[in-house]
């Protein structure tokens, strides 16, 4: 045992601003004790005095500690929902100056495929993607935009062709996708959410947390959402209280505000 998880939980919070309290325990505290046990390390006081005092070990708790698997156009076919009904419906409802905002980003595919996907409707520079996520080093890595060849696998082949350059056994996107995304550090449970937003999405981060941070989540999207606005979620979720929740669900991952 590595010693007492409610105090340690304290103590990240103080550190970090993350509340563990938040995550389903079980599987939280699982990883948790995988990379502290990787680290050599015998009680949560000792690996709370390692990231105090080490910027690396800091930052490596916090990008293991946030789940960051992503890639571009993630189930394909609900992006072609987004591209032909959805952005459409959008620019007829409320014009062209959208306010998009991709909440818990990782490192950078989602809101660099909503560029691609609003591009086939609106000049590129008429669009603007805020991108946030809690953990500093996949913002780095989102805004570097350099990816493998799995990560771009479901890109559409004329975007694939357009806006990537091989690198190695790598793709670099372009810099014309990448000046459209504004990258920021941001917490989902405690930090204050933007407002005025036409469409968030936030897709396959929730299911890592418990029933009531995932309900104040979808009340904070909610308020953040014009009206009419739109929250595309994932595949992997579900909102079951939707109506509760001042939403009217358009189809499964596409939800307007009521």
């Amino acid at each position: 045992m590595l010693g007492d998880y409610e105090k340690f939980k304290k103590s990240i919070f103080s550190l970090t601003q993350i509340d563990l309290s938040s995550y389903k325990e079980n599987q939280m505290r699982r990883r948790i004790d995988t990379l502290i046990n990787k680290n050599k390390i015998t009680s949560y006081d000792e690996y709370v005095s390692l990231i105090k005092q080490d910027k690396e070990k800091f930052e490596q708790f916090v990008n293991f500690l946030t789940i960051n698997v992503s890639e571009f156009y993630r189930n394909p076919e609900q992006w072609k929902q987004l591209e032909n009904k959805v952005i459409p419906d959008l620019i007829q409802r409320f014009g062209k100056n959208l306010k998009i905002w991709s909440a818990a980003c990782s490192t950078g595919d989602e809101p660099y495929s909503l560029v691609m996907a609003f591009s086939r409707h609106l000049p590129l520079n008429q669009i603007k993607i805020i991108a946030t996520d809690i953990d500093k080093q996949v913002i780095d890595t989102a805004r570097r935009g350099l990816y493998n060849a799995k990560s771009i696998a479901s890109v559409p082949d004329e975007f694939k062709r357009k806006y990537f350059t091989q690198v190695g056994a790598s793709y670099q996107i372009s810099k014309e996708i990448k000046s459209r995304v504004e990258f920021k550090e941001h917490n989902l449970l405690k930090d204050s959410y933007p407002s005025g937003c036409h469409l968030i999405v936030c897709r396959n981060v929730l299911i890592y947390f418990t029933e009531e941070a995932k309900e104040d989540i979808y009340k904070k999207f909610n308020q953040a959402l014009t009206k009419d606005g739109i929250l595309f979620i994932g595949s992997t979720e579900q909102i079951l209280n939707y109506k509760e929740l001042h939403y009217n669900r358009n189809n499964a991952f596409f939800f307007s505000k009521e």
